[in-house]
């Protein structure tokens, strides 16, 4: 079977742990700090505030830029749950507007729902495919709302050849299936030395200048000094790991010639890192999804969905007042990803494209 994930995991990055392990400073250190810095540079931002994960980076960024009880925040329906829960998590409510057709956040649709409790926009880059960033800005911009980008899945991802730290706040995720890992871990990056120095204090426990003197209730969301060893050689490897899943994906492009199946829209000038490769599946009358991916299966190539469920219907939010989002509800339904990750090797690409085409 052609696995749908795999970490590229190497002897450097086996090393990296030993060393850390041998030198007995294990909790948050130099090498976190030295992952922080390389970060942040790697995605264009002044700073960056390493986590325990995507979803701390995420509730972390959200404090930091005072959102709480009261508060709405529109973002998109079809993402990982961790998105809305992080909303959901500092009292706010997670409102949520429907996509277009490139999966993302449509920013009209946001624009539709603003109202007087607005207080920030979280987009999602979607697979790794970046949003439309110029868009959210003129809108945040207009309505004097915080703009939070929702960048787990899409580290290295630029527009215009502009890394996504340049568009303010994101929060990324480094969990075991992601471009580049720690295992677990996440990283808020952020122009503002005030919400990386908010989000730098609540991750460990709220310490003020003055030792074990805590002026607000904080966290412990810190990252270990061996996630940040792994880190820093995945981050070494970004570029090779990004150019491969981006071949991966221009072979598919060309071989999977099949007009049955549409793949979500890329706009010009946007650098897709290709977290995952999907296709949606036939129009009603052709196989159904679940079908599609038994026999992809059968012919020894692993599928996965993501997502299935958007969040609007999910039985924890089901109690939340929200439009419909038709777009976000009929994707969930007909999209499937296929291996794309750097593992893959030209001869199993060649083996995936085949089945594809011959379903």
């Amino acid at each position: 079977m052609i696995p749908i994930a795999k970490p590229f995991l190497g002897v450097e990055e086996e090393a990296a742990v030993i060393e850390v392990m041998r030198s007995g400073a294990l909790a948050q250190g130099e090498k976190v700090r030295a992952f922080e810095l390389a970060f942040a540079d790697a995605m264009g931002a002044r700073f960056a505030v390493a986590t325990s994960n995507g979803t701390t980076a995420l509730y972390l960024a959200l404090l930091a830029h005072g959102i709480g009880p009261g508060d709405e925040v529109i973002t998109s329906p079809l993402t990982f749950i961790a998105t809305a829960n992080a909303i959901a998590q500092t009292g706010a409510r997670p409102v949520l507007a429907d996509i277009d057709d490139s999966l993302n956040l449509d920013p009209q649709a946001a624009a539709e729902l603003i109202g007087p409790r607005t207080k920030a926009i979280m987009p999602v880059h979607l697979h790794g495919n970046p949003c439309d960033m110029p868009a959210f800005l003129a809108l945040a911009d207009e309505h004097g709302l915080a703009l939070i980008q929702d960048a787990c899945q899409a580290v290295g991802a630029t527009i215009a050849g502009t890394p996504l730290g340049v568009f303010g706040t994101a929060a990324y995720s480094l969990y075991a299936t992601k471009n580049i890992t720690t295992g677990e871990g996440g990283m808020v990056i952020t122009n503002d030395p005030r919400v990386a120095q908010t989000c730098a204090s609540l991750r460990h426990q709220a310490y003020s200048n003055q030792a074990y003197v805590h002026e607000v209730i904080g966290y412990n969301f810190r990252m270990t000094e061996m996630q940040a060893a792994i880190g820093l050689v995945q981050l070494g490897r970004l570029k090779v790991i990004t150019e491969r899943r981006r071949d991966h994906a221009r072979y598919y492009d060309a071989h999977i010639t099949s007009e049955r199946f549409l793949r979500p829209r890329v706009a010009p000038g946007h650098r897709h890192v290709y977290h995952q490769y999907t296709l949606r599946a036939p129009r009603p009358g052709g196989l159904s999804r679940d079908e599609i991916r038994t026999r992809l299966e059968q012919a020894g190539v692993g599928t996965g969905v993501y997502y299935p469920v958007p969040v609007h219907r999910q039985p924890a939010y089901r109690h939340h007042a929200n439009p419909s989002c038709p777009r976000a509800e009929a994707a969930a339904t007909d999209i499937f990803s296929i291996p794309v990750h750097p593992g893959v090797s030209d001869a199993e690409r060649k083996v995936v494209a085949e089945a594809v085409n011959a379903l």
